[in-house]
């Protein structure tokens, strides 16, 4: 990811931002411009809180480039409570913990080092609660 990108998304990153439609109250992570259960273009950014569980999970063996010292690890989809959806890394499990269900907290941490120039990005990755 570019830096200009990384530091575009820094209120949803760093400080888990959501976007709240204000007509049907549908939480979107990352924000959106309209909604798409009522067509409204009306939002209140809220924090969302942190827990969630696992939907399901896949490993990756064969990792993009940026990633390549970090592999295999474990991508999910976590179900937030709040109702957002994401696609996350899940780090610090022992082997069989994890499983579909399997509660899950958002920790701030290192995602990747960008280039020789060593730009470090950071974000959200899941830990078991």
């Amino acid at each position: 990811m570019s830096s200009a990108r990384a530091w575009r998304e820094y209120p949803q990153r760093y400080r888990y931002e959501a976007a709240v439609c204000d007509q049907c109250a549908k939480w979107f992570f990352p924000p959106r411009l309209v909604c798409d259960a009522c067509g409204c273009r009306e939002f209140t950014t809220k924090a969302m809180r942190r827990t969630g569980k696992v939907l399901t999970y896949t490993v990756i063996r064969v990792p993009p480039a940026p990633f390549k010292d970090q592999a295999p690890y474990v991508v999910a989809i976590v179900q937030m409570d709040d109702g957002p959806r994401l696609n996350v890394q899940v780090t610090d499990f022992v082997d069989g913990q994890l499983k579909i269900g399997l509660p899950v907290s958002l920790e701030f941490r290192k995602i990747y080092e960008e280039g020789e120039a060593g730009i470090i990005n950071y974000g959200y990755k899941a830990v078991p609660v």
